[in-house]
């Protein structure tokens, strides 16, 4: 069986955080699987998600445009994590990096300073 080519690993921080770890390419066979996980959760009453991106080896306008999606769709912020310096370069360069908060470097930085590593 091949593996997969995105992972979605969910964590809850807090009442009403999430943190969706990304592995794999982001793109067009995938991107709508993001978009179903962020809004699984927001139904289930998590206002804000953290999208570690750290994993991401490929993201096309597709996985862009789910990054839209899921910031129009919802009912909080939506804060992304562990950009790549590609990754960042093309947020920068799309205006995205405006629209969608970002945190570039690890996650694991991003939870020493929020306080939930």
């Amino acid at each position: 069986m091949p593996a997969p080519l995105l992972t979605i690993e969910v964590s809850r921080l807090a009442a009403g955080r999430a943190r969706l770890r990304l592995a794999g390419e982001l793109d067009y066979d995938t991107a709508p699987e993001l978009v179903e996980a962020a809004d699984r959760l927001r139904r289930d009453g998590c206002a804000e998600l953290e999208i570690d991106l750290g994993g991401i080896t490929l993201c096309d306008s597709s996985g862009l445009s789910a990054l839209v999606v899921i910031h129009r769709n919802g009912t909080g912020p939506i804060r992304l994590t562990g950009t790549s310096d590609q990754l960042q370069q093309l947020l920068d360069r799309t205006g995205l990096a405006e629209v969608l908060a970002t945190g570039h470097g690890s996650s694991a930085a991003a939870d020493a300073a929020s306080g939930t590593g």
